[in-house]
């Protein structure tokens, strides 16, 4: 939401800078995203005059060029050469004086310099409009018709409007300060100064034989309905203060009409709607809902059929308006409208949320309207919009206002407690700064006693119904930043543990699988029978049927993740699409003895090349380290340790390998059996992980440990170790491990070697240590003593002989 700080001002006084202003509606909650410079001409016409031509001459070396001195005001005549064909002695001119930045219509900017003509001087330009952005016109210079002195700023003449733009990110229960009033009522609670409310004008009426009458059939929807008409109007463009105020908003103007009623909606908050009289059928307005399915054609010329849940503006003919939201084709304000009826209106949120949602339209009336606008606004709105009608389109009051409110909005009573103010707040807060601030927001404060009081909310204020808004509102004005933190941090309640956050951890999950290349997966938990009946490795009898099913293939529940996702890499395979990574993190169902179960599950898929074929490289299919390595990385990010591996030769793996967590099973990696991918139609290797990510979040320890880098240097050296077939690299890991203590930060194997070289039934480690110490630089005497170790250690627990 853009707001126009000259618009502000107009409703209250403002000596702080847009950026201090920005600053304190962001500290009270209304957040300004950014403050931009709005100028109505690029570069608001600096370094451009008015000046008069006293002489003009032909140029003596160029027969269509002249040599004019020009008064800018400076008291010496300026020479400047011209070429326009028009530019004669007398005239009153536009001039670019030198230095000044020319924005042309078309092309690219450029900076008027001193020049020489053909041999004769030239210090500025007489312009053309659109050499200055005026227009397109390049006949000839800008005459100009006026008696203001030589030398005055073109910015004057024209009416620039140079203004300061607030961008705020307004949030959603903040309706009431959709709107420049909105805003300025903050800045008048929050700067302690008045504001300056348009006075309500008395609109002189002068009757006409038009006139509309108004019925509404849906008073819940609808609970206010004012409108006016208005006659003899001339539809033209705006003047040029309201263009510049739109297109401040980035808001294109159309013409003087419609762009009174978005000026009031801006400015006020309340939409208005203007329909053409003499298009109403039998001078009626009808509120009211129309039957599903009707057509009706909106003001883009698109055809919608209705839900029959929307609010409608109709005559006895059919619909006009979908209330609210969106103009009616055949109703609208054109060139030759005379005659208006202008409506102002209150409707019910629920109402226009549904039907703008429901015809995926949103328009500037609706977002107001959704949220809730101001019950008690219509009127005043409507007089303001006709007495710029008078003013601006000429036009005249034909009617009394009508306003149909048989039920006026109540304000909201609330009791307050000062103990739960000072509570919440977390500071104790005058109860005198209280009531000012309350009353500053137009909060009447009535009933005091010691204890608390009752406030009296307008129901403009459609989120401050409950005593905690009623402290929200004290809190903000008051200023977050004025709430000191105590010495000691305390909490009204206790936890056992700190609760994980667990959509933060699937999102870290996501975040870094993603980076690394992996599409994730999203697909449905139904899935066919037939996977349960003939993938050998799933129990039909734990299917969760679907008792109305839509399909036999969308007939149970899954009880794996596989299925659903070779289905995917089917559907790419078979549109060429062969080298794929991807993953899912789904839930899987189960039937039990007391009901269901269910869990969630990360399901992991390789198929076809990690790398492409090219010039430098063969293609290279994926193998089993390339998925192991990336669950490998799921478990480090989540500082979990992997427990037992075992192998498994059964479905749906070819080969593959079993993982574990203490005793519990994480889950299992490993090729997919052929008869599986035949099962699924699938028609290349497919390697496959499902790990329990129920399980995985419950061990998982948070965010990583770090440590200071160390300023001493890192040493490496090198053993090669003959050890027995059957002892595994973890049990060398754990000897190095103890042995080296802290000064061993980590073990590398840079070569395996099983041959005729070495006995049978050996095989051979080259492994690289590498030592360090956070508190002083190794010495060699350190060095010798920790690798000393290492080998005692390697012989007498697992046997090394080792190799110089």
């Amino acid at each position: 939401m853009k707001i126009s700080i000259n618009r502000l001002k107009k409703y209250i006084a403002l000596s702080e800078s847009p950026e201090e202003i920005a600053a304190l509606l962001t500290r009270s909650g209304l957040e300004v995203e950014g403050v931009e410079e709005f100028v109505s001409l690029p570069g608001g016409l600096e370094g451009i005059v008015i000046g008069e031509v006293l002489t003009c001459e032909k140029h003596p070396d160029a027969d269509k060029l002249s040599l004019t001195t020009v008064d800018i005001g400076t008291g010496t005549p300026s020479q400047i050469v011209c070429g326009a064909p028009n530019v004669a002695k007398g005239q009153k001119v536009v001039v670019a004086t030198v230095g000044a930045k020319l924005y042309p219509t078309t092309g690219d900017p450029f900076e008027i310099k001193k020049a020489k003509i053909r041999g004769q001087a030239s210090e500025g330009m007489i312009c053309a409009e659109d050499e200055i952005g005026l227009g397109t016109s390049h006949a000839g210079i800008m005459i100009l018709d006026t008696d203001l002195p030589n030398g005055t700023p073109a910015s004057d003449y024209f009416e620039v409007s140079q203004d300061q733009v607030l961008e705020i990110g307004l949030t959603p229960n903040r309706a009431d300060a959709a709107s420049h009033l909105g805003v300025a009522r903050d800045l008048k609670a929050l700067l302690g100064r008045p504001i300056y409310l348009p006075e309500e004008k008395a609109n002189s009426i002068e009757k006409s034989g038009l006139s509309i009458s108004v019925e509404v059939q849906n008073p819940s929807d609808c609970p206010r309905y004012s409108g006016v008409v208005v006659t003899d109007l001339k539809v033209g463009p705006s003047p040029q203060w309201l263009q510049n105020f739109l297109r401040s908003l980035d808001l294109e103007p159309i013409n003087n009409i419609v762009d009174i009623t978005n000026f009031i909606l801006h400015d006020l908050g309340q939409p208005l709607h203007a329909f053409d009289a003499d298009k109403i059928s039998e001078g009626k307005i009808i509120v009211r809902k129309l039957p599903k399915g009707t057509p009706f054609v909106t003001l883009d010329e698109k055809e919608r059929k209705l839900s029959g849940d929307e609010l409608m503006i109709c005559d006895p003919q059919g619909g006009l308006c979908i209330a609210g939201i969106f103009g009616g084709n055949h109703s609208g304000v054109s060139d030759d409208t005379t005659s208006i009826f202008l409506e102002s209106a209150y409707f019910s949120p629920d109402v226009i949320r549904k039907g703008a949602q429901f015809h995926g339209l949103k328009t500037d009336a609706s977002f107001r309207f959704e949220r809730g606008t101001d019950p008690n606004m219509p009127v005043y709105a409507l007089k303001q919009a006709v007495s710029l009608l008078q003013d601006i389109a000429g036009g005249k009051v034909a009617s009394e206002i009508i306003d149909l409110y048989p039920n006026p909005a109540q304000d909201f009573v609330i009791e307050v407690s000062y103990g739960h103010i000072n509570r919440l707040i977390g500071k104790k807060i005058d109860p005198s700064e209280v009531k000012s601030i309350l009353e500053s927001l137009d909060i009447k404060v009535e009933n005091e006693t010691n204890d608390g009081f009752t406030a009296i909310v307008k129901p403009y204020r459609v989120d401050v119904t409950r005593e905690a808004d009623i402290i929200e509102e004290v809190l903000r004005i008051h200023g977050f930043h004025q709430v000191e933190l105590s010495e000691n941090l305390r909490t009204d309640y206790l936890a056992e543990h700190p609760v994980k956050d667990l959509n933060k951890l699937q999102y870290r999950m996501t975040e870094m699988l993603a980076s690394q290349g992996y599409f994730e997966l999203i697909t449905n938990s139904l899935t066919k029978p037939v996977y349960a009946d003939k993938s050998g490795f799933l129990d039909p009898a734990l299917n969760v049927e679907i008792f109305n099913k839509l399909s036999e293939d969308l007939g149970v529940m899954r009880q794996t993740l596989l299925f659903n996702g070779l289905e995917v890499l089917a559907h790419n395979i078979n549109r060429r699409q062969t080298d794929l990574k991807c993953f899912e993190f789904g839930t899987v169902y189960q039937k039990v003895a007391e009901g269901y179960k269910e869990g969630r599950r990360l399901a992991i898929f390789h198929s076809g090349n990690r790398s492409a074929e090219s010039w430098i490289e063969p293609e290279k299919p994926f193998g089993f380290s390339d998925l192991y390595m990336t669950i490998e990385r799921i478990l480090e990010r989540l500082n979990i340790e992997l427990g037992q591996v075992s192998m498994i030769e059964s479905a749906p793996f070819s080969y593959g390998l079993t993982l574990k967590l203490g005793e519990k099973v994480l889950g299992s990696v490993g090729l997919v059996d052929e008869k599986i991918l035949k099962l699924a139609e699938v028609r290349q290797d497919v390697w496959f992980a499902e790990l329990d990510w129920d399980l995985l979040t419950k061990k998982a320890s948070g965010l990583k440990r770090f440590q200071e880098i160390s300023k001493f240097p890192e040493v490496r050296r090198d053993l090669s170790l003959v050890i027995d077939k059957a002892v595994t690299y973890d049990q060398v890991k754990a000897v190095a491990e103890k042995a080296g203590g802290k000064l061993l930060r980590r073990i590398g194997v840079f070569d395996v070697y099983e041959g005729d070289k070495i006995d049978s039934g050996k095989k051979a480690y080259a492994l690289s240590f590498y030592l360090q110490d956070q508190e002083n630089t190794l010495t060699d005497k350190v060095i010798e003593k920790t690798m000393s170790k290492f080998i005692q250690a390697f012989q007498d627990q697992v046997g090394a002989i080792i190799r110089s």
